[in-house]
């Protein structure tokens, strides 16, 4: 595979919200963009909380993509280099949400075809659905 379908995409998002059902994890919202940043398929689970989840899951999946690490790493990065971050920010044009749950979605060897991004439980939990979701169509996922 070499670009992200929108089936695959319908998959990922599915397979994403029956995990977190599974869990019994808070409604969630969830992003799958293509390797170009542009909406594939999305979700808002009835009774996610805030106005702006699902700004904060798009914001996961596409600063992930755009700096081509996942999310979790991005933490990292916010955390020991702050004023860094702070000109990514600005620089890169694209809201950069810095904590787990925006994960890359790579094929089997190495290539990013797109991002997932989901928001509404803790951010660990957000991540590991996005996991979840990824690997239930035989992709990997790469939360950083």
């Amino acid at each position: 595979m070499t670009s992200l379908t929108l089936a695959t995409a319908q998959s990922i998002l599915a397979h994403a919200l029956a995990a977190a059902r599974a869990a019994n994890m808070k409604p969630l919202a969830v992003g799958v963009v293509d390797a170009t940043g542009q909406v594939i398929a999305f979700a808002k689970e009835d009774g996610t909380a805030g106005s702006k989840r699902s700004e904060v899951a798009l914001g996961k999946a596409r600063g992930a993509l755009a700096v081509g690490v996942g999310s979790r790493s991005l933490m990292k990065t916010a955390e020991t280099r702050p004023h860094f971050m702070t000109a990514m920010q600005a620089g890169l044009g694209v809201p950069v949400i810095p904590v787990p749950g925006g994960v890359l979605i790579k094929t089997t060897d190495g290539t990013v075809i797109g991002a997932v991004g989901v928001s509404g439980c803790t951010s660990d939990n957000d991540e590991a659905v996005a996991l979840a979701g990824i690997a239930s169509v035989g992709l990997v996922g790469d939360g950083g």
